[in-house]
């Protein structure tokens, strides 16, 4: 073991040095590379045949698969070994991860992979306040449009912004179709797609009852996914692009701010008096008292309610 070279490289260093480094493992002057995760990204050296990654339960599963692919990149057959901790209990979560891993044995296994770790770590909520993901809240095609309609925006884009817009609804609920209810991954990504191409309310009746007929009662936050679906459906007629409950009330801001009968909305506003006041972009903020999100989500669509039947005139 003494008569080993071993080499160091980590994201700290150099770019030059890290690079006469890469160079001379690559040509065989060094036999171990000791190194972070920066040799996750690229790295191609045929004759590395053995990879060891400490504490493999630290790692996420997209790392640990392109850490696994730097070796064997060669006809030289090839091992990864992966460490864990002795003696202490895998997380519930790694131990998902590593399971994963040992069954993503075949060539083209990344969409697996994809959606394996998607169904591990979630994708965020889109529909909720945090608003830091997406996909598995709504179905990846809604999330397509949606990323398009944003996109074309920004560019000025107004012909495809009116197509297919899609209203945001913020009540700070969890809305989701939770795995133990529905467990197979494709299928609840189905279900989302379908979900996302409902247009009223008796399309939405329609799916739960369908729902609770194929996989039991629905769960909470099932119920709360349908109730923010319709309350977008109420949104379109009503033009209203975005919904925001909070603790201290509910603002509604208009698409274009613009609402189809103004007449009918300034009747509203004036009998609400000091209950609502227009903001200075347009938004109409409700004052209530909403100190749930259960009580949030069921104020909103009772607004949206109220806005729809306003917009018929």
């Amino acid at each position: 073991m003494s008569e080993l070279k071993v080499a160091v490289a980590h994201g700290q260093m150099a770019a030059g040095e890290l690079e006469d480094i890469m160079n001379a493992f690559y040509d065989g002057k060094y036999d171990v590379l000791l190194s972070t995760t920066i040799v996750e990204s690229g790295l191609d050296v045929p004759t590395a045949n053995t990879l060891i990654v400490h504490r493999a339960d630290m790692f996420g599963l997209a790392q640990l698969y392109q850490l696994r692919g730097r070796v064997g990149r060669s006809k030289v057959r090839a091992f990864a070994l992966f460490t864990l901790p002795v003696n202490k209990p895998l997380t519930q979560m790694a131990e998902r991860r590593l399971k994963v891993l040992q069954s993503l044995d075949t060539l083209g296994a990344g969409f697996q992979l994809a959606s394996h770790d998607l169904d591990i770590r979630g994708a965020g909520n889109l529909l909720g306040e945090e608003q830091s993901g997406h996909i598995k809240e709504v179905g990846f095609e809604l999330y397509q449009q949606m990323l398009e309609e944003a996109v074309a925006e920004v560019k000025g884009e107004d012909e495809i912004v009116d197509t297919g817009w899609s209203p945001q609804i913020s009540v700070g609920i969890t809305t989701m179709i939770p795995e133990n209810y529905v467990p197979d991954l494709h299928l609840r990504m189905g279900l989302y797609r379908r979900l996302g191409e409902v247009q009223d309310l008796a399309e939405i009746d329609g799916f739960g009852a369908e729902m609770v007929d194929r996989f039991g009662p629905m769960p909470s936050e099932v119920q709360n996914l349908l109730k923010v679906v319709y309350i977008k459906t109420l949104c379109r007629k009503a033009n209203v692009e975005k919904v925001d409950a909070g603790p201290k009330g509910v603002v509604i801001a208009f698409r274009d701010k613009q609402f189809p009968n103004p007449a009918n909305l300034v009747g509203y506003i004036a009998k609400q008096g000091t209950m609502a006041k227009i903001r200075p972009d347009q938004s109409i903020f409700l004052t209530r008292d909403l100190p749930t999100p259960t009580k949030r989500l069921t104020a909103a669509a009772q607004i949206m309610t109220q806005f729809a039947e306003l917009a018929k005139g």
